[in-house]
Protein backbone atom coordinates (compact mmCIF):
# COMPACT_ATOMS: atom_id res chain seq x y z
CA UNK A 1 0.00 0.00 0.00
CA UNK A 2 1.21 3.55 -0.67
CA UNK A 3 2.25 5.72 2.21
CA UNK A 4 1.86 9.13 0.54
CA UNK A 5 -0.94 11.33 -0.81
CA UNK A 6 -0.87 14.55 -2.82
CA UNK A 7 -3.84 16.88 -3.21
CA UNK A 8 -4.74 17.42 -6.85
CA UNK A 9 -4.44 21.17 -6.51
CA UNK A 10 -0.74 20.72 -5.71
CA UNK A 11 0.20 18.68 -8.78
CA UNK A 12 1.06 21.67 -11.00
CA UNK A 13 3.27 23.17 -8.30
CA UNK A 14 5.06 19.81 -8.03
CA UNK A 15 5.76 19.82 -11.76
CA UNK A 16 6.82 23.47 -11.64
CA UNK A 17 9.48 22.65 -9.04
CA UNK A 18 10.68 19.67 -11.06
CA UNK A 19 11.24 21.90 -14.09
CA UNK A 20 13.90 23.84 -12.19
CA UNK A 21 16.22 20.80 -12.09
CA UNK A 22 14.88 18.31 -14.64
CA UNK A 23 13.76 18.08 -18.20
CA UNK A 24 10.12 17.03 -17.84
CA UNK A 25 8.52 14.91 -20.57
CA UNK A 26 4.82 14.23 -20.52
CA UNK A 27 1.62 13.83 -22.58
CA UNK A 28 0.47 16.94 -24.44
CA UNK A 29 -2.49 17.42 -26.77
CA UNK A 30 -1.66 18.54 -30.30
CA UNK A 31 -3.85 18.54 -33.41
CA UNK A 32 -6.32 16.16 -31.80
CA UNK A 33 -3.65 13.67 -30.69
CA UNK A 34 -1.74 13.10 -27.46
CA UNK A 35 2.04 13.11 -27.81
CA UNK A 36 4.89 12.72 -25.34
CA UNK A 37 7.09 15.79 -25.46
CA UNK A 38 9.26 18.14 -23.44
CA UNK A 39 7.17 20.67 -21.54
CA UNK A 40 8.17 24.20 -20.56
CA UNK A 41 5.33 24.82 -18.09
CA UNK A 42 3.03 22.55 -16.06
CA UNK A 43 -0.12 23.67 -17.86
CA UNK A 44 1.09 21.91 -21.03
CA UNK A 45 0.57 18.51 -19.40
CA UNK A 46 -2.61 16.55 -20.10
CA UNK A 47 -2.74 13.84 -17.46
CA UNK A 48 -6.24 12.59 -18.25
CA UNK A 49 -5.46 11.20 -21.71
CA UNK A 50 -6.47 7.93 -23.42
CA UNK A 51 -3.11 6.94 -24.90
CA UNK A 52 -0.23 8.76 -26.58
CA UNK A 53 0.17 8.43 -30.34
CA UNK A 54 3.76 7.22 -30.00
CA UNK A 55 5.26 5.34 -27.05
CA UNK A 56 8.06 6.81 -24.88
CA UNK A 57 10.73 4.55 -26.45
CA UNK A 58 11.78 7.40 -28.76
CA UNK A 59 13.41 9.09 -25.75
CA UNK A 60 15.68 6.06 -25.23
CA UNK A 61 15.97 4.88 -28.83
CA UNK A 62 15.75 7.88 -31.18
CA UNK A 63 14.45 7.23 -34.68
CA UNK A 64 17.89 8.22 -35.98
CA UNK A 65 21.14 8.58 -34.07
CA UNK A 66 24.87 8.59 -34.66
CA UNK A 67 26.58 5.83 -32.70
CA UNK A 68 30.20 6.47 -33.74
CA UNK A 69 32.39 8.74 -35.87
CA UNK A 70 35.49 7.72 -37.72
CA UNK A 71 38.43 9.41 -39.44
CA UNK A 72 40.72 7.75 -41.94
CA UNK A 73 44.28 8.65 -42.84
CA UNK A 74 47.71 7.82 -41.51
CA UNK A 75 46.23 6.52 -38.27
CA UNK A 76 42.49 5.72 -38.39
CA UNK A 77 40.47 6.97 -35.44
CA UNK A 78 37.11 5.72 -34.22
CA UNK A 79 35.13 7.59 -31.56
CA UNK A 80 31.99 6.26 -29.92
CA UNK A 81 29.19 8.82 -29.65
CA UNK A 82 27.34 8.51 -26.35
CA UNK A 83 24.83 11.18 -25.42
CA UNK A 84 24.69 12.03 -21.71
CA UNK A 85 21.30 13.74 -21.46
CA UNK A 86 20.14 16.11 -18.80
CA UNK A 87 18.30 14.28 -15.99
CA UNK A 88 14.69 13.93 -17.06
CA UNK A 89 11.37 12.97 -15.54
CA UNK A 90 8.93 11.06 -17.72
CA UNK A 91 5.67 12.19 -16.17
CA UNK A 92 2.27 10.58 -16.67
CA UNK A 93 3.25 7.19 -18.12
CA UNK A 94 0.52 4.57 -18.25
CA UNK A 95 1.24 1.06 -16.88
CA UNK A 96 1.49 -0.49 -20.35
CA UNK A 97 4.26 1.96 -21.31
CA UNK A 98 6.08 1.25 -18.05
CA UNK A 99 6.04 -2.44 -18.96
CA UNK A 100 7.31 -1.74 -22.48
CA UNK A 101 10.40 -0.01 -21.09
CA UNK A 102 10.98 -3.03 -18.88
CA UNK A 103 11.34 -5.15 -22.01
CA UNK A 104 13.61 -2.59 -23.71
CA UNK A 105 15.82 -2.65 -20.62
CA UNK A 106 16.11 -6.42 -20.93
CA UNK A 107 17.11 -6.11 -24.59
CA UNK A 108 19.65 -3.29 -24.22
CA UNK A 109 21.05 -3.72 -20.72
CA UNK A 110 21.17 -7.40 -19.76
CA UNK A 111 23.95 -9.11 -21.71
CA UNK A 112 25.66 -6.55 -23.94
CA UNK A 113 24.71 -3.14 -22.58
CA UNK A 114 24.21 -0.43 -25.18
CA UNK A 115 26.09 2.65 -23.97
CA UNK A 116 23.73 5.23 -25.50
CA UNK A 117 20.62 3.51 -24.20
CA UNK A 118 22.17 2.99 -20.77
CA UNK A 119 23.05 6.67 -20.44
CA UNK A 120 19.52 7.76 -21.28
CA UNK A 121 17.94 5.25 -18.91
CA UNK A 122 20.30 6.15 -16.09
CA UNK A 123 19.16 9.75 -16.33
CA UNK A 124 15.43 8.99 -16.47
CA UNK A 125 12.89 8.94 -13.65
CA UNK A 126 9.49 7.32 -14.24
CA UNK A 127 6.33 8.86 -12.80
CA UNK A 128 3.40 6.64 -13.74
CA UNK A 129 -0.35 7.26 -13.56
CA UNK A 130 -2.91 4.52 -13.05
CA UNK A 131 -5.47 3.71 -15.77
CA UNK A 132 -8.93 3.45 -14.22
CA UNK A 133 -10.70 2.56 -17.48
CA UNK A 134 -9.67 1.18 -20.89
CA UNK A 135 -8.24 3.63 -23.42
CA UNK A 136 -10.65 2.31 -26.06
CA UNK A 137 -11.95 -0.93 -27.58
CA UNK A 138 -8.47 -1.91 -28.79
CA UNK A 139 -6.80 -2.05 -25.36
CA UNK A 140 -6.25 -5.42 -23.73
CA UNK A 141 -3.60 -4.58 -21.16
CA UNK A 142 -5.30 -6.49 -18.35
CA UNK A 143 -5.19 -9.70 -20.43
CA UNK A 144 -1.47 -9.22 -21.04
CA UNK A 145 -0.75 -8.60 -17.35
CA UNK A 146 0.32 -4.97 -17.82
CA UNK A 147 -2.50 -3.11 -16.06
CA UNK A 148 -0.51 -3.42 -12.82
CA UNK A 149 2.93 -1.75 -13.22
CA UNK A 150 4.44 -4.29 -10.79
CA UNK A 151 6.91 -1.89 -9.25
CA UNK A 152 8.54 -0.73 -12.49
CA UNK A 153 8.40 2.98 -11.63
CA UNK A 154 9.89 5.56 -9.31
CA UNK A 155 6.51 7.05 -8.41
CA UNK A 156 3.02 5.83 -9.28
CA UNK A 157 -0.10 7.98 -8.89
CA UNK A 158 -3.70 6.76 -8.56
CA UNK A 159 -6.67 9.13 -8.69
CA UNK A 160 -8.76 8.69 -5.52
CA UNK A 161 -11.00 11.74 -5.91
CA UNK A 162 -9.68 14.99 -4.50
CA UNK A 163 -6.17 13.63 -4.26
CA UNK A 164 -3.67 11.18 -5.71
CA UNK A 165 -2.44 8.18 -3.76
CA UNK A 166 1.27 7.74 -4.45
CA UNK A 167 3.26 4.51 -4.40
CA UNK A 168 7.00 4.97 -4.07
CA UNK A 169 9.00 2.52 -6.16
CA UNK A 170 12.56 3.68 -5.60
CA UNK A 171 14.80 5.83 -3.46
CA UNK A 172 14.96 8.37 -6.29
CA UNK A 173 11.19 8.60 -6.19
CA UNK A 174 11.21 9.11 -2.46
CA UNK A 175 13.79 11.89 -2.81
CA UNK A 176 11.72 13.53 -5.55
CA UNK A 177 8.66 13.72 -3.27
CA UNK A 178 10.65 14.94 -0.32
CA UNK A 179 12.41 17.74 -2.20
CA UNK A 180 9.81 18.97 -4.69
CA UNK A 181 6.35 18.13 -3.34
CA UNK A 182 4.00 18.72 -0.42
CA UNK A 183 2.97 15.06 -0.29
CA UNK A 184 1.83 13.78 3.07
CA UNK A 185 1.23 10.42 4.68
CA UNK A 186 -1.98 8.71 3.65
CA UNK A 187 -4.78 8.35 6.18
CA UNK A 188 -6.61 5.08 6.78
CA UNK A 189 -9.62 6.53 4.96
CA UNK A 190 -7.51 7.38 1.92
CA UNK A 191 -5.97 3.92 1.87
CA UNK A 192 -9.43 2.38 2.01
CA UNK A 193 -10.54 4.61 -0.86
CA UNK A 194 -7.55 3.46 -2.90
CA UNK A 195 -8.55 -0.16 -2.39
CA UNK A 196 -12.07 0.67 -3.59
CA UNK A 197 -10.73 2.46 -6.67
CA UNK A 198 -8.52 -0.47 -7.58
CA UNK A 199 -11.45 -2.90 -7.33
CA UNK A 200 -13.58 -0.60 -9.49
CA UNK A 201 -10.72 -0.35 -11.97
CA UNK A 202 -10.43 -4.10 -12.31
CA UNK A 203 -14.15 -4.37 -12.99
CA UNK A 204 -13.81 -1.74 -15.73
CA UNK A 205 -11.39 -3.91 -17.72
CA UNK A 206 -13.21 -6.91 -19.21
CA UNK A 207 -11.25 -9.88 -20.53
CA UNK A 208 -10.64 -9.53 -24.26
CA UNK A 209 -8.74 -12.78 -24.79
CA UNK A 210 -10.50 -16.14 -24.54
CA UNK A 211 -7.55 -17.74 -22.79
CA UNK A 212 -4.80 -17.03 -20.29
CA UNK A 213 -2.02 -15.06 -22.00
CA UNK A 214 0.61 -17.25 -20.32
CA UNK A 215 -0.43 -19.98 -22.77
CA UNK A 216 0.18 -17.77 -25.81
CA UNK A 217 3.70 -19.05 -26.64
CA UNK A 218 2.48 -22.65 -26.65
CA UNK A 219 -0.64 -21.81 -28.67
CA UNK A 220 1.29 -19.88 -31.31
CA UNK A 221 3.97 -22.52 -31.69
CA UNK A 222 1.38 -25.21 -32.30
CA UNK A 223 -0.13 -23.21 -35.19
CA UNK A 224 3.08 -22.15 -36.95
CA UNK A 225 2.04 -23.75 -40.24
CA UNK A 226 -1.61 -22.76 -40.06
CA UNK A 227 -3.21 -21.48 -43.29
CA UNK A 228 -4.61 -18.68 -41.13
CA UNK A 229 -1.40 -16.68 -41.57
CA UNK A 230 -1.80 -16.63 -45.34
CA UNK A 231 -5.40 -15.46 -45.03
CA UNK A 232 -4.34 -12.69 -42.65
CA UNK A 233 -1.43 -11.63 -44.88
CA UNK A 234 -3.86 -11.03 -47.75
CA UNK A 235 -5.23 -8.13 -45.70
CA UNK A 236 -1.85 -6.80 -44.55
CA UNK A 237 -0.32 -4.01 -46.65
CA UNK A 238 3.19 -4.50 -45.30
CA UNK A 239 3.48 -0.79 -44.50
CA UNK A 240 5.09 -1.18 -41.07
CA UNK A 241 2.73 1.24 -39.29
CA UNK A 242 2.16 -1.28 -36.50
CA UNK A 243 5.86 -1.54 -35.68
CA UNK A 244 6.38 2.22 -35.95
CA UNK A 245 3.96 2.89 -33.08
CA UNK A 246 4.70 -0.30 -31.10
CA UNK A 247 6.08 0.39 -27.63
CA UNK A 248 8.34 -2.70 -27.59
CA UNK A 249 9.72 -2.82 -31.16
CA UNK A 250 13.42 -2.09 -31.21
CA UNK A 251 14.65 -3.48 -34.55
CA UNK A 252 16.94 -1.10 -36.37
CA UNK A 253 19.24 -0.74 -39.36
CA UNK A 254 22.84 0.44 -39.16
CA UNK A 255 24.72 2.08 -42.00
CA UNK A 256 27.91 4.09 -42.54
CA UNK A 257 27.79 7.55 -44.06
CA UNK A 258 31.09 8.75 -45.53
CA UNK A 259 31.92 12.37 -46.37
CA UNK A 260 32.86 13.37 -49.92
CA UNK A 261 36.53 13.63 -48.91
CA UNK A 262 36.45 9.88 -48.13
CA UNK A 263 38.42 10.58 -44.97
CA UNK A 264 35.72 10.84 -42.32
CA UNK A 265 32.21 9.69 -41.64
CA UNK A 266 29.79 8.29 -39.10
CA UNK A 267 27.81 5.17 -38.29
CA UNK A 268 24.09 5.76 -37.96
CA UNK A 269 21.35 3.69 -36.33
CA UNK A 270 17.76 4.13 -37.58
CA UNK A 271 14.44 2.48 -36.84
CA UNK A 272 13.47 -0.39 -39.10
CA UNK A 273 10.53 -2.78 -39.39
CA UNK A 274 10.37 -6.55 -39.81
CA UNK A 275 7.24 -6.02 -41.95
CA UNK A 276 9.25 -4.34 -44.72
CA UNK A 277 10.66 -6.42 -47.57
CA UNK A 278 14.17 -4.93 -47.32
CA UNK A 279 14.50 -5.83 -43.63
CA UNK A 280 15.24 -9.53 -44.26
CA UNK A 281 17.55 -9.03 -47.24
CA UNK A 282 21.16 -10.06 -46.65
CA UNK A 283 24.40 -10.29 -48.66
CA UNK A 284 23.91 -11.60 -52.17
CA UNK A 285 20.36 -10.28 -52.34
CA UNK A 286 18.97 -13.28 -50.45
CA UNK A 287 15.86 -12.74 -48.34
CA UNK A 288 15.24 -15.10 -45.43
CA UNK A 289 11.61 -13.92 -45.10
CA UNK A 290 10.68 -13.21 -48.73
CA UNK A 291 6.89 -13.40 -48.41
CA UNK A 292 4.49 -11.14 -46.58
CA UNK A 293 3.06 -14.23 -44.89
CA UNK A 294 6.42 -15.00 -43.30
CA UNK A 295 6.98 -11.40 -42.23
CA UNK A 296 3.51 -10.98 -40.74
CA UNK A 297 3.72 -14.30 -38.91
CA UNK A 298 7.16 -13.33 -37.57
CA UNK A 299 5.75 -10.14 -36.11
CA UNK A 300 3.10 -11.99 -34.10
CA UNK A 301 5.50 -14.73 -33.02
CA UNK A 302 8.03 -12.17 -31.86
CA UNK A 303 5.40 -10.50 -29.72
CA UNK A 304 3.83 -13.68 -28.37
CA UNK A 305 6.66 -16.22 -28.23
CA UNK A 306 10.20 -15.27 -29.27
CA UNK A 307 10.71 -12.45 -26.77
CA UNK A 308 9.13 -14.59 -24.06
CA UNK A 309 11.64 -17.34 -24.84
CA UNK A 310 14.50 -14.83 -24.78
CA UNK A 311 13.65 -12.59 -21.81
CA UNK A 312 10.71 -14.18 -20.00
CA UNK A 313 8.67 -11.10 -20.93
CA UNK A 314 5.79 -10.87 -23.37
CA UNK A 315 6.54 -8.68 -26.38
CA UNK A 316 3.00 -7.28 -26.45
CA UNK A 317 1.76 -5.03 -23.64
CA UNK A 318 -1.82 -4.80 -24.92
CA UNK A 319 -1.76 -1.04 -25.56
CA UNK A 320 -3.67 -1.38 -28.85
CA UNK A 321 -1.59 1.20 -30.75
CA UNK A 322 -0.94 -1.19 -33.63
CA UNK A 323 -4.66 -1.71 -34.26
CA UNK A 324 -5.43 2.01 -34.10
CA UNK A 325 -2.90 2.74 -36.82
CA UNK A 326 -3.25 -0.35 -38.99
CA UNK A 327 -4.75 0.54 -42.38
CA UNK A 328 -6.25 -2.96 -42.58
CA UNK A 329 -7.41 -2.94 -38.92
CA UNK A 330 -5.56 -6.14 -38.10
CA UNK A 331 -6.27 -6.57 -34.40
CA UNK A 332 -4.06 -8.75 -32.13
CA UNK A 333 -7.07 -9.52 -29.94
CA UNK A 334 -8.85 -11.10 -32.89
CA UNK A 335 -5.69 -12.78 -34.19
CA UNK A 336 -4.85 -14.40 -30.85
CA UNK A 337 -8.44 -15.51 -30.30
CA UNK A 338 -8.64 -16.96 -33.83
CA UNK A 339 -5.43 -18.91 -33.31
CA UNK A 340 -6.69 -20.13 -29.94
CA UNK A 341 -9.88 -21.36 -31.61
CA UNK A 342 -7.79 -23.37 -34.10
CA UNK A 343 -5.65 -24.66 -31.23
CA UNK A 344 -8.66 -26.03 -29.35
CA UNK A 345 -10.09 -27.66 -32.47
CA UNK A 346 -6.84 -29.26 -33.64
Amino acid sequence: MPAMVMDKKDILAFVERLLSDYEVIGPRKKDGFYLFGVISKPEELTLDYPIALYPPRKFFLPAKETVLRFRLGGRPEVEAVVEEPRPRVLFGLHPCDLHSTRLLDAAFLRENPDASYEARRRNAIFVGFDCLKPCDEYAFCRDMGTLDPKGYYDLFFTDIGEAYAIEVGSERGRELLGKYSTARSASSTELARLEEVRKERDNNFPSRLNFDASKLPEILWSRFNSPYWKELAERCMGCGSCTLVCSTCYCHDVFDRVELNLKEGERVRVWDSCLLDEFAKVAGGLNFRPSRVERLRHRFYRKGKYLWDLFGLMGCVGCGRCTRHCLARINPIEVFNDIFREYTQA
